[in-house]
């Protein structure tokens, strides 16, 4: 590690003041921490982990495995003991031979230990590599675990690895060779700014502890995240809708309508001009209609899915008809919006309405059979806690599923920013996409309980049936032309089963895209960046892993591909239509009121 110069007396004086300049800082925001934390508005104990009986089953499986299998037991006992005492040996050896250094490392790379005092420094690398061992050892129990349900031992994975990455030793300072090493290069002032960073995070959330990810200073709606010129053109309780400035002298007649999902802001598809699926669809000449969900609070506890459909897609689908005189929309629903789409569209057959041309399905699940990486948050005592929580203040807070979701990736999304904030004293970075993913919204208290019970857990939809404003509601009902985006690494939406869903849709005019990369980088990628490519196969009668076997692979974006799909299906040419013609009445400018209200917590 680096060390500093001997100080001269004038030195020490401003060292010497410096630190009780700190020491005043530390007691100011000591008296915040504890104001902060007495006011702590906490959330339903049910929702901090698991049912303490699975950690009871799994107990009672490890010891019924080490009487069922005693020699496996022994051998992994034995295996874990001697990769710890024999390390222990080499590092002691490597200091023996006074030359400050450590023994050789083995380990495979992981972005946490990027610092070269990891592998070089024998402290350090004797701490890496025990913590490496004693979570390969922690894994393999897990794994070796026989006698539990699959979904029980799936959350056992998931809790125990939640467990492995919270004592990474680059989470403590101690153990943190940056964190040291900018402590000293800054007289202390960097843990100074880190628990300045800590305390404004617990303040922000009321008490809850949920690490900003991105610069909230650098952006403001409408200046520059959220630009793209236009007009919210009709406002009801459910959403604001917004009608884009045409960029072409003639448009498509047949209008194209987006539903983003209610659990984020619409604005992910429209970050910045250089990667805003708005400005492109703008360009390619669609007149653009986007929704703009309410945030609600705890007066709409009652709000159900059936309003959604109600008031959102249909009064949406009523409203661009209406504003461009055409008869049908082409309709787009990212994620839970995609699958309440295919909600709409069931009831839309059933009522023999054909308002809706063809539908674009983002990442949307509609057959939840396979619950994936979920699988420990869609169990009774989860979903229980839920459940208490939205009957409690009337919505499920967005902090909730913020958190779910980050700790699905937590080395990327809690622990690593969490040490660059709180523990390097860093300003989190001003970037965009980090700044829509903090930006969350509530979910009424009802719609949220629909969702998870009916679709999530029972998954009605695609066995046997959702129950809706008096219509059964099945997959087979959706036949109208159909493009469904998935993506491959998506750990949200897995894209095989958006697959499984879009097999059971009656649609004959079927097209499915797997593109690159997970639930966001995957849609938004545009023709420009040249980043991802994607997947395709004509045949989506094969098995999934038949499906890929078969597929083509082609260099770059999606959006082209889904472009000429959507060309043939929007009509003629005709002039292009301006928000507020004709003497229709106009709102506000884009980007609207709805997105400016923060979730409460």
């Amino acid at each position: 590690m680096t060390t500093k110069t001997t100080d001269t007396p004038a030195d020490a004086q401003v060292s010497a003041a410096r630190m009780a300049e700190n020491l005043k800082k530390v007691e100011a925001l000591a008296e915040r921490l504890g104001q902060v934390m007495s006011n702590r508005q906490g959330h339903q104990a049910a929702l901090d982990g698991p049912n303490q009986e699975l950690f009871a089953k799994a107990g009672q499986a490890y010891a019924t495995e080490a009487v069922t299998n005693p020699a496996k037991l022994m051998e992994h006992q034995m295996g874990y003991w001697t990769k710890t005492v024999t390390h222990f040996m080499e590092a002691q050896q490597a200091l023996a031979k006074g030359t400050l250094s450590a023994p050789e490392d083995k380990t495979g790379k992981d972005r946490r230990f990027s610092n070269p005092l990891w592998e070089t420094h024998p402290y350090f690398n004797f701490v890496k590599q025990q913590y490496l061992i004693n979570a390969e050892a922690v894994t393999q129990a897990v794994e070796d675990v026989t006698d539990m349900e699959p979904r029980e031992k799936q959350r056992l994975a998931y809790f125990s690895r939640q467990i492995v990455d919270m004592m990474s030793p680059t989470n403590f300072l101690a153990t943190n060779p940056d964190a040291l090493q900018r402590a000293i290069e800054t007289d202390g002032e960097s843990l100074i700014k880190g628990l300045e960073n800590l305390i404004s995070d617990l303040e922000s959330n009321n008490g809850e502890l949920i690490v900003k990810l991105a610069d909230e200073k650098a952006f403001e709606l409408g200046r520059n995240i959220a630009t793209s010129p236009g007009k919210v053109v009709f406002r009801n309780k459910m959403f604001e809708l917004i009608q884009y400035t045409p960029t072409t002298e003639k448009v498509h007649a047949t209008p194209l309508l987006i539903f983003p999902p209610w659990i984020n802001k619409f604005y992910i598809l429209d970050l910045k001009a250089q990667n805003s699926m708005v400005k492109w669809l703008v360009d390619q000449g669609h007149t653009l209609f986007m929704i703009s969900w309410v945030n609600p609070d705890a007066t709409y506890r009652d709000i159900g899915m059936e309003d959604y459909i109600q008031d959102g897609y249909l009064a949406a689908i009523r409203e661009a008809k209406a504003i461009t005189g055409e008869d049908q929309v082409n309709a787009v629903g990212y994620c839970i919006a995609g699958t309440t789409l295919s909600l709409t569209l069931s009831l839309l057959k059933q009522k023999g309405d054909k308002s809706v041309k063809s539908a674009t399905l983002f990442t949307a699940l509609t057959d939840f059979s396979d619950q994936g990486e979920f699988r420990p948050f869609l169990t009774d005592d989860f979903i229980d806690g839920i459940e208490a929580e939205t009957a409690d203040k009337g919505i499920l807070p967005s902090i909730i599923m913020a958190r779910t979701f980050s700790y699905l990736r937590a080395n990327d999304l809690v622990y690593g920013p969490a040490v660059k904030s709180y523990m390097m004293g860093e300003t989190p970075p001003a970037f965009d996409l980090l700044y829509w993913n903090g930006d969350g919204a509530n979910l009424p208290a009802k719609m949220a309980m629909q969702y998870l019970r009916g679709l999530c857990q029972r998954n009605e939809l695609a066995e046997g049936g959702f129950d809706l404003m008096g219509h059964h509601l099945v997959l087979d009902e959706v036949d109208v032309p159909l493009c469904a985006i998935a993506c491959e690494t998506d750990h949200i939406a897995p894209w095989k089963d958006s697959y499984r869903g879009v097999q059971k849709m009656g649609a004959k005019d079927k097209t499915f895209i797997m593109t690159q990369s997970g639930h966001i980088a995957g849609i938004v990628n545009p023709p420009s960046k040249g980043k991802y490519g994607h997947y395709t196969n004509d045949d989506t009668g094969l098995t999934h892993e038949d499906w890929l076997e078969g597929a083509t692979f082609h260099e770059g974006s999606w959006w082209p591909r889904w472009g000429k799909w959507l060309q043939k299906r929007s009509g003629k040419m005709i002039p292009a239509r301006t928000p507020g013609a004709e003497g229709r009445k106009i709102v506000s400018d884009a980007p609207g009121a709805y997105v400016a209200k923060k979730a409460s917590h």
